[in-house]
């Protein structure tokens, strides 16, 4: 905030020091006024603090659709400030290459990432970037290639990941929004942009699968470097508590660079066999292993817990957050809740005619309200 002088003063001393003469009186200095709060915009903390983020990538489609989010007190505040206000210091937002093509609207389409990305830098968020390289969800259920990009061969579609992934970053560093961390692909546990980067079927690993694969990634990688050279980099796997090793020494040897790993991790939901407590043992015992084998920082990049029980999900995100803190940012570089916002079981219209159910695994409560199952967020 600029500092305010008053303008007779400053009147006053100009007239005494045109004029001036031996028996006029001296001139004081009005002192400057010191910063008050809230003089200065918010910074984001830095990235080398553990992160604690969400993923609140539906937002716009919900405001879109009329809901509203609310502090604890019961005053309407835009999503992204909202996570900054309840403690959070990082968003996660995903890219699909155009989702009109699969009839979800242009959510979630780079221009929408935009969008989101200034309202998370005007809230003092750091920024990660999901790529998903299909025109809707890319997960170990289904890892689809973009319709526009159907048919090219690997080098033409190496240069559409290439080109994907510059224009998208480029337009959020011509914005001035800075970006922290960049996913290339989502759960990618069998590649990805099926069949071209597809690891393997039933009949086991595909000739060259792990080779086309790791091209693509790399199409990607380079790519994010050339806008961020400083962005941390990561492929991302489902399934934290598994031993993911074998997984990250092929990729490696297949010519698979990263900065980091990103895991997704969902107590209540990856195995039934287990008790939630376990799994998240499980986790973090892994977490330590990838870590000790090769170098890098962790970033568990979604974490949910079921919200049908609020005070159990709540003991659930607990107990995961403090063994991960635990860990040391180091080994653990912070944990995303995946779409928190969600609330009264909202789901996108498109979800109807698909026979999709609501995600029910969203933190905040009926009336759109941040839930004590996010209080670990809080720093």
């Amino acid at each position: 905030m600029k500092k305010i002088f008053l303008l007779a003063a400053f009147f006053t001393a100009m007239t005494v020091a045109a004029c001036g003469g031996d028996d006029e009186p001296e001139t004081s200095v009005i002192p400057e006024q010191p910063e008050q709060p809230g003089d200065k915009p918010d910074q984001p903390e830095s990235t080398a603090e553990f992160a604690r983020g969400a993923d609140i990538s539906w937002y716009t489609e919900m405001e879109a659709d009329g809901k509203k989010f609310y502090t604890a007190e019961g005053v309407e505040t835009p999503c992204p400030q909202l996570m900054r206000a309840i403690g959070m210091n990082a968003v996660r937002l995903r890219v699909w290459v155009n989702p009109q093509r699969k009839g979800c609207g242009s959510y979630s389409d780079p221009a929408d990432v935009l969008v989101k990305a200034k309202a998370a830098h005007e809230a003092a968020l750091n920024i990660m970037v999901d790529f998903h390289f299909s025109d809707w969800w890319a997960d170990p259920s289904r890892q689809e290639m973009p319709l526009d990009w159907a048919g090219l061969d690997m080098e033409a579609l190496q240069t559409a990941v290439a080109d994907h992934v510059r224009q998208t970053l480029s337009s959020l560093k011509q914005a001035g929004i800075p970006v922290a961390w960049v996913q290339v692909g989502n759960e990618t546990r069998n590649g990805m942009m099926h069949p071209a980067g597809q690891l393997w079927n039933e009949q086991g690993d595909l000739p060259d699968g792990w080779k086309h694969f790791a091209a693509l990634y790399m199409a990607g990688y380079d790519a994010v470097k050339e806008v961020y050279p400083d962005a941390l980099v990561m492929p991302h796997l489902n399934h934290a508590y598994e031993n993911n090793l074998w997984w990250f020494d092929k990729f490696r040897s297949a010519g698979g660079q990263m900065d980091m790993i990103a895991l997704s991790h969902y107590p209540q939901a990856d195995d039934d066999s287990q008790s939630w407590s376990a799994l998240n043992q499980a986790a973090i015992t892994q977490i330590s292993n990838l870590h000790a084998r090769y170098g890098v920082p962790v970033m568990v990049a979604e974490f949910g817990a079921k919200i049908a029980n609020e005070s159990l999900a709540a003991q659930v995100s607990a107990d995961f957050m403090q063994r991960a803190r635990s860990l040391g940012k180091e080994v653990c570089a912070g944990v995303f809740y995946w779409e928190p916002e969600v609330y009264a079981n909202w789901r996108p219209s498109w979800y109807v005619p698909l026979g999709w159910g609501a995600y029910d695994m969203g933190a905040f409560t009926a009336t759109g309200k941040p839930s004590q199952v996010l209080d670990p967020w809080r720093e």
